[in-house]
């Protein structure tokens, strides 16, 4: 673990009785993990740095509300989640596409940045619930009892959404051939 000069709980108590270069260096430390977040919901540059905005500026707005200043990665997280799924709700198509659990065999070995692309086509191919599930546990290294308070439901679904994506990443991506060496999910099981 890294050392931080200042703890989080810290740079809270201070944002809460007003002092922003505390919130700054708050944003400045969570900035990079919710926009990376948001990304892979959303899937739109723009609109994961207009969502990002967003979060920071709710969340200092709503800075009083959050009890445990332990808890503040959930509760920055659930912002974020909100935010991404009204957006998310308001751009839906009428009629959603059905998702197609195989990708089209590839040929021939695959070069880090094809296996890159690859991944984040299996990972588009998830219902949104899913691909946050993956998100959540393996990019962003969330336990499952944080996300169970990021999603708002419970840990056992949860857990079974993060098991079904990862079961339908590893069908889309088993007819790659990467030379003998598998695609590393984050290794959740």
């Amino acid at each position: 673990m890294i050392f931080r000069e200042v703890e989080d709980r810290d740079l809270i108590a201070k944002a809460r009785r007003g002092h922003v270069d505390a919130y700054n260096v708050l944003v400045s430390r969570w900035e990079k993990r919710v926009f990376n977040y948001l990304l892979r919901l959303v899937r739109q540059r723009e609109d994961a740095l207009d969502l990002s905005q967003d979060v920071f500026l709710k969340a200092y707005q709503n800075l009083k509300k959050l009890d445990d200043p332990a808890k503040f990665p959930p509760w920055l997280f659930r912002i974020a989640h909100n935010e991404a799924y009204s957006l998310l709700r308001k751009n839906r198509p009428e009629g959603e596409l059905t998702v197609e659990p195989r990708m089209a065999e590839a040929s021939g070995g695959l070069f880090p940045i094809e296996s890159t692309l690859a991944v984040r086509r299996a990972l588009e191919r998830l219902s949104n619930d899913q691909r946050e599930a993956v998100v959540l546990k393996v990019y962003q290294g969330f336990k499952f009892e944080e996300m169970a308070e990021i999603l708002s439901c419970p840990v056992s679904t949860v857990k079974s959404r993060l098991y079904t994506a990862l079961d339908l990443l590893k069908q889309a991506l088993a007819p790659i051939n990467t030379g003998g060496a598998p695609i590393n999910m984050g290794g959740v099981e």
